[in-house]
């Protein structure tokens, strides 16, 4: 539909892993949609976790945190993302190899599932 997010990818963020174990990534792009009207950020948890739940998703949540955050695979694309619910916004965070299929799904399967409008900005920290 016209005026629909794109989801172009701007700039991805590079994976390192240390000597001492575990991933670190440097630079961010993270796509924010936020709802209107507002919602609060348990409702907005409790909807990304209903589209997750409805699949084609496999996804683990992040314990411990102060806010929802959820590694997913997209079945259906391939693709590889977190998502966190934030301060009244659903964050699709870009991993190196996500492609813009995997977030427009997401945000599709999102929208349909609420009655909301969803305004959407994407952000980056990466130098280029």
């Amino acid at each position: 539909m016209a005026g629909d997010p794109s989801f172009a990818i701007p700039a991805r963020p590079s994976r390192r892993f240390p000597f001492e174990g575990g991933v670190e990534y440097e630079g961010e792009t993270v796509f924010l949609l936020r709802p209107s009207p507002e919602r609060s950020t348990d409702r907005l948890a409790e909807l990304v976790e209903t589209v997750l739940a409805a699949g084609p998703y496999r996804y683990g949540d992040f314990l411990e945190l102060p806010m929802p955050l959820y590694l997913v695979r997209d079945d259906e694309t391939g693709d590889v993302f977190r998502v966190s619910v934030r301060d009244g916004d659903v964050r699709l965070h870009v991993l190196p190899e996500t492609d813009r299929d995997g977030l427009r799904a997401m945000y599709d399967r999102l929208d349909g599932r609420s009655a909301v409008k969803w305004d959407v900005e994407c952000r980056t920290d990466i130098d280029r």
